[in-house]
């Protein structure tokens, strides 16, 4: 897909708790198109240590209000400064960058989108395609506790949501690949992404039930066009960048 940089301006920021923020980003012209999966560089101004653009996932896409949702967790300086933001403000992204989720073989099958921490951000968009092109979807979201489960409501438009908080405070206590919905439902597909030993987690279940599995990998990404080879992974193809041959992969590709 044609890669842009343009100038967004932030239309809402929203403090989802002390570690996120929802950034929603709208432009006076039409957004390019977009694929779940895909993320976007984004620059730091105003950051004298911050030399870097910042690698943030496509949350979602609303098209009729022509907006571009970035839901970024606080780590460092640069993505302090990105929460910091203020309507109005101008943020300069270069997007849309790597690959996308495969759609399942059939609408008839159930599937599964399994996230936890920052890693449900391109789950959302997902969903909500594969919600609009006919699918039975249905999302399981970990956390730690209640605070970090964020966009409930918003995966709820587009299927059932399942969750687990490793302290039991919302949901089934536990990690996602110990709840319950994975034995009491077929799932012949399951989309994963968050921390990697919680993919790698999913991604064997998977594995043991011969499940269809892609996971979105989140090595840190400098440059977004394989330049720096700090995305570097290794697979049954040799090691590949992860923001130009992914952030997507099927497991079967992963040396895990």
């Amino acid at each position: 897909m044609k890669k842009f940089m343009l100038d967004l301006v932030v239309k809402e920021n929203k403090s989802l708790n002390n570690q996120y923020s929802l950034v929603i980003l709208t432009s006076a012209d039409p957004l390019p198109p977009m694929l779940p999966g895909q993320f976007a560089e984004v620059r730091v101004d105003n950051s004298p240590n911050t030399f870097l653009r910042r690698p943030i996932s496509i949350n979602f896409v609303d098209i009729e209000k022509n907006e571009l949702w970035l839901l970024i967790q606080k780590v460092g300086e640069g993505t302090r400064k990105l929460c910091e933001a203020s309507i109005g403000d101008s943020i300069n992204v270069l997007l849309p960058l790597g690959n996308s989720f495969s759609f399942p073989a059939n609408k008839e099958d159930k599937v599964l989108l399994v996230g936890g921490g920052v890693g449900i951000a391109p789950l959302l968009f997902w969903g909500s395609m594969l919600h609009a092109n006919g699918y039975n979807c249905s999302f399981l979201l970990g956390g730690r506790s209640a605070e970090n489960l964020l966009q409930l409501n918003d995966f709820a438009a587009f299927g059932t949501v399942y969750s687990t908080t490793e302290d039991g405070s919302y949901g089934e206590k536990g990690f996602v690949t110990q709840h319950s919905v994975l034995e009491s439902q077929d799932f012949k597909a399951i989309y994963s992404c968050g921390p990697t030993p919680m993919m790698k987690a999913v991604a064997a279940y998977a594995g043991r039930k011969n499940i269809f599995c892609e996971v979105s990998l989140e090595n840190t990404m400098a440059c977004g066009f394989g330049a720096c080879l700090c995305c570097v992974t290794d697979t049954t193809e040799g090691h590949l960048c992860v923001c130009t041959d992914g952030p997507v992969f099927n497991i079967s590709k992963l040396k895990w």
